[in-house]
């Protein structure tokens, strides 16, 4: 009788104590406690498949984006490969090789090193000094950034190539980016900035861009992504030049005092 009805105050101490250990009591009162009932609404919506975890979705973006860039990847292989039609002799443009090595030569740094350094020494006047000088400047400095870019990427050249080229060094068995396109989109845009040139010679110019990256792909020696990139990286190296502008001046003064630092020395 003392278990269905209520308990009063005057009920034996013993029966207090058995209700309250009663495991039936004790697990009633769990399911009813708002923690349980917040853990299993959970728990229920997570089997229910009203969303997915947390984990599984932070899990899903890089495999995502490892997924786009290996396609992306295929299809720079894939398309380097068809438009590389000069690679050898014995390919299906092969007779239009010897003319995409003359442009491969037009784009080369040690060309156009030795001519800027000539017309530097042959100029007689400040302007004319002022302009060689900072091409000169801007030619090394492209030899430098493209020489770290492919000492730290050190992407190989595509397996099409045939390694013959004019006056290579230790970093251009690299592939990316592309020394002949950061060179010619340099050297274009200073052109058509510091020389007065009638429109014809400006065409040219942009037409000779065009054509060096055009025939890096052609003769198999890079892939498109590495003259693209080439492209921006010598846009970019122009805007460089331009903000490190030297003066002959400038110049001399930066040569004195180096003279007094090395007697001090």
């Amino acid at each position: 009788m003392s278990l269905t009805k209520p308990l009063n105050r005057s009920s034996p101490p013993h029966l207090l104590q058995r209700q309250g250990s009663d495991p039936t009591t004790a697990r009633l009162r769990a399911s009813e406690s708002p923690t349980r009932r917040r853990g299993s609404g959970s728990s229920t919506g997570s089997a229910s498949g009203q969303g997915p975890p947390e984990e599984d979705g932070i899990r899903l973006n890089p495999s995502l984006i490892r997924v786009a860039l290996s396609s992306l990847l295929a299809i720079d292989l894939w398309l380097s490969k068809q438009l590389g039609v000069c690679a050898c002799e014995d390919s299906s443009w092969g007779s239009v090789r010897p003319l995409m090595k003359l442009l491969e030569i037009s784009g080369h740094g040690i060309p156009w090193l030795a001519g800027t350094a000539y017309c530097l020494y042959k100029s007689d006047s400040a302007a004319g000094q002022e302009v060689m000088l900072n091409l000169f400047m801007g030619l090394l400095l492209d030899l430098i950034l493209v020489g770290i870019v492919k000492a730290v990427v050190r992407r190989r050249r595509p397996a099409h190539n045939r390694m013959d080229m004019f006056a290579t060094f230790s970093v251009d068995r690299y592939s990316f980016p592309s020394g002949h396109a950061t060179r010619a989109a340099m050297c274009g845009r200073f052109l058509l900035a510091h020389l007065v040139l009638a429109a014809p010679l400006r065409v040219l110019v942009l037409l000779w861009v065009g054509l060096v990256g055009l025939s890096r792909v052609m003769l198999g020696r890079h892939n498109v992504t590495d003259v693209m990139f080439g492209f921006w990286m010598g846009y970019c190296q122009y805007n460089l030049v331009e903000m490190l502008w030297l003066s002959p001046q400038t110049l001399q003064g930066l040569l004195g005092q180096s003279v007094c630092c090395f007697k001090y020395i």
